[in-house]
């Protein structure tokens, strides 16, 4: 019996969980230190009424022979039409026309931004930019794949552009990006699509935190630039958008014109799911259902509204300290250069011992975000206020 080896060529500890340990180790040691976690972007408001009630009615149908669910539907991979209708809904809103064979329900972004790959030949090269999101960079690493890195940088405004003169067969793009905060305008997004459709390239895109777009002149989807329905699969989440971080439910959109060597993607990934994927549960679903209704918008809007205020008080609070940092508007990231010339970690630790603030050190997303630090909005109001009181109060004097 043989490993798969390539497991070995990742790092030890996924960053998120080195970040974690390292806040335990602290609090352990210093039990009666308060200690405000800006860092991992779990969120903190409550579900949306609508979302509740719409989960209750489910566990009522569940308490009934006459309305109870065992395996989701399977003529759309386990999805109920009620959810991917509210999904299509969605989508038209925003002038996107999908069929309902197009979206695909899932427990989350992160699984099928893995998953996906399940499509695709261990001989193709990935290319990502850096700094990234880890799982990017770590799935293919356990698949052996080659993986190039597009720079994003200060001088580029954390987005990198494409490089007709690389050749890629997969790209990864994120807008809002994780971790620096910035975002693609249709036209660069544009760009992207021109390159994928050049390169018979396949691009995954992740459109988690496209709820937080307020700007008309950003994107929200890839599929608002022509062309993209060829070339571009999408990658949704209900975490960030309505608070689903514990409850676990996404959807990806695989249109059914996007082909390679002649094979329909779309029907490979139905393939997939069907194997490999029993559906997210009726109940979690119905509550999905409702986050896209009328009232279900309007609340969800109530909690993006706190986190951007959030954002707000956090990047004002960088303004009087002239810190440069993107982000904090149309994302709830706030991506910071380190002050004093510190390097990520050291800002980590320095930021912790002396402020008793946690954020994720830049250079855990790749060589590029050396240097750098993000800090979420998704912790309380109250927190938020009180973390940047302190990192006001310790970081006022340095330069």
């Amino acid at each position: 019996m043989k490993i798969n080896s390539h497991f070995l060529d990742l790092k030890e500890s996924y960053l998120f969980s080195t970040v974690g340990r390292k806040t335990a180790e602290y609090k352990s040691a210093h039990p009666d230190k308060d200690v405000i976690r800006l860092s991992i972007g779990d969120v903190t408001r409550p579900l949306a009424p609508a979302v509740i009630e719409a989960m209750h009615r489910a566990v009522d149908d569940m308490s009934h022979k006459e309305s109870f669910k065992g395996y989701g539907p399977d003529r759309y991979c386990y999805g109920y039409e009620s959810l991917i209708d509210s999904i299509r809904g969605s989508y038209s809103r925003k002038g996107i026309l999908l069929d309902r064979g197009e979206i695909f329900i899932s427990d989350g972004a992160k699984s099928d931004l893995g998953n996906i790959l399940d499509l695709f030949s261990a001989d193709n090269t990935v290319l990502v930019p850096d700094p990234v999101y880890p799982v990017y960079v770590d799935t293919n690493i356990m698949a052996g794949r080659k993986i190039l890195f597009a720079d994003a940088t200060e001088e580029n405004g954390f987005l990198p552009m494409p490089d007709f003169s690389v050749d890629a067969d997969i790209i990864y793009l994120c807008s809002p990006n994780n971790p620096t905060g910035a975002a693609y305008t249709r036209e660069q997004l544009g760009e992207w699509v021109r390159y994928a459709l050049e390169k018979d390239a396949v691009l995954l895109y992740d459109a988690a935190y496209e709820y937080f777009v307020t700007d008309p002149a950003l994107a929200r989807s890839v599929y608002e630039v022509d062309g993209a329905k060829e070339c571009a699969i999408e990658f949704c989440s209900y975490s960030k958008t309505a608070g689903f971080t514990g409850v676990r439910c996404g959807y990806t959109v695989v249109p059914a014109r996007l082909a390679r060597e002649g094979v329909s993607l779309n029907k490979l990934w139905a393939r997939r799911q069907s194997t490999k994927f029993n559906g997210v549960s009726y109940i979690t679903q119905m509550g999905a259902a409702a986050v896209f209704t009328e009232e279900g918008e309007r609340q969800i809007r109530e909690n993006l509204d706190y986190y951007r205020e959030n954002a707000r008080l956090i990047s004002e609070c960088l303004d009087r300290l002239g810190i440069r940092y993107t982000g904090g508007k149309n994302s709830p990231y706030i991506w910071m250069k380190c002050p004093s010339g510190m390097d990520s970690w050291q800002f980590f630790d320095y930021l912790l011992e002396h402020a008793n603030v946690v954020g994720t050190p830049g250079s855990g997303f790749g060589r590029n975000g050396e240097g750098f630090f993000r800090l979420t909005a998704f912790g309380t109001k109250e927190n938020t206020e009180e973390a940047c009181r302190r990192m006001e109060c310790l970081l006022a004097h340095r330069g």
